[in-house]
């Protein structure tokens, strides 16, 4: 009994460096799974968590109403909302509510794609796409503002600030009552046009822009 033991761990020490050699042949021969990235990119799945996005209703107003709570579920202090209030008598209307998100920030250098922020949001504003390249070579770029994140407008949106749809109230919009952008909102937007100096004809300012300068 004792010399098969001592048989059996005699053959099992001599053939075991064969054995680790025999993994090695197996791995050499097989298909490289390695993708030639960035020429050939993984394809996500559908609920991936990756850039944010900012949505619009379909009338081109945002989404957005400016409560903050996705700052304030946001576990990393990544995001920063400045919400301010829709002006209908200065033609300053961005979103269907009384406040729409005036500055928006996401700093990803401190985000971790949790998506505690989009669970935090009620009118489902803030969603994640399946964008993930987002490395640069200087803080400042990485901080994203509001009109990096906005949703590009789609066929029958027309760009904020503008009225809502006459005779549809804020949760007409939220029970997805507007399909499109009107003709008289189209007119609307077409007289009071933003010039170059950010100005309407009348001389009243729109929204300005955010700017990255709270790295936090």
């Amino acid at each position: 009994m004792a010399d098969d033991e001592t048989k059996g761990g005699f053959f099992g020490d001599l053939f075991a460096p064969v054995a680790g050699f025999g993994v090695t042949f197996q791995t050499m021969f097989r298909k490289v799974a390695t993708q030639e990235y960035p020429e050939v990119k993984w394809p996500t799945q559908p609920r991936f968590h990756g850039r944010h996005q900012l949505n619009r209703h379909p009338d081109g107003l945002e989404k957005c109403v400016g409560c903050e709570l996705c700052a304030w579920a946001c576990p990393a202090d990544a995001i920063l909302v400045e919400g301010a209030d829709n002006d209908d008598e200065r033609g300053l209307r961005f979103s269907p509510g009384e406040r729409y998100g005036h500055i928006y920030q996401i700093n990803y250098l401190r985000c971790i794609f949790c998506g505690l922020c989009i669970e935090a949001c009620p009118t489902r504003a803030l969603t994640m796409t399946n964008e993930y390249e987002l490395a640069d070579n200087n803080r400042a770029d990485l901080i994203y503002t509001k009109e990096q994140l906005l949703a590009p407008l789609q066929e029958g949106m027309i760009s904020a600030p503008h009225p809502m749809v006459e005779g549809m109230n804020e949760r007409d919009y939220y029970n997805g009552k507007v399909a499109a952008a009107t003709d008289e909102q189209r007119a609307w937007v077409d007289e009071h046009a933003v010039d170059d100096s950010g100005s309407t004809p009348t001389g009243e300012a729109v929204a300005p822009g955010n700017h990255a300068e709270d790295v936090r």
